[in-house]
């Protein structure tokens, strides 16, 4: 996991969660690793605005490396789905459960996102 130490003046302290974002190779989209919460919040909705500007029909986050989606990362991800032409999609393969389970929850049937375990 991509982490930052926090330095104080009684040295370092616990990690601050940190969340990288790579190309894919050979397909529109990226490879995500670490957690989405309140610190990579700006990373993770940037990496979907560009998603949604990309003219593709398919953008693909593989995110097998992310440990902890919140709420408001999940919450983005649904606007930026509403936010796509009809056509479109986001193909989510292998989210943190957490994530699958709130989408099923408070954004269920949200057009413009397929959840795939592989």
């Amino acid at each position: 996991m991509n982490t930052r130490q926090q330095l104080s003046a009684n040295g370092p302290r616990d990690p601050v969660p940190g969340l990288a974002v790579f190309p894919l190779a050979g397909r529109q989209g990226v490879r995500a690793a670490g957690e989405v919460g309140l610190t990579t919040r700006a990373i993770w909705e940037g990496v979907l605005e560009q998603a949604v500007r990309e003219d593709e029909d398919v953008y693909y986050l593989e995110l097998s490396g992310v440990t902890f989606v919140d709420v408001a990362g999940a919450g983005a991800l649904a606007a930026a789905a509403g936010q796509l032409s009809d056509g479109r999609r986001f193909v989510v393969n292998r989210p943190p459960p957490a994530l699958r389970r709130t989408l099923d929850l408070l954004w269920p049937g949200q057009r413009g996102i397929e959840v795939s375990a592989s």
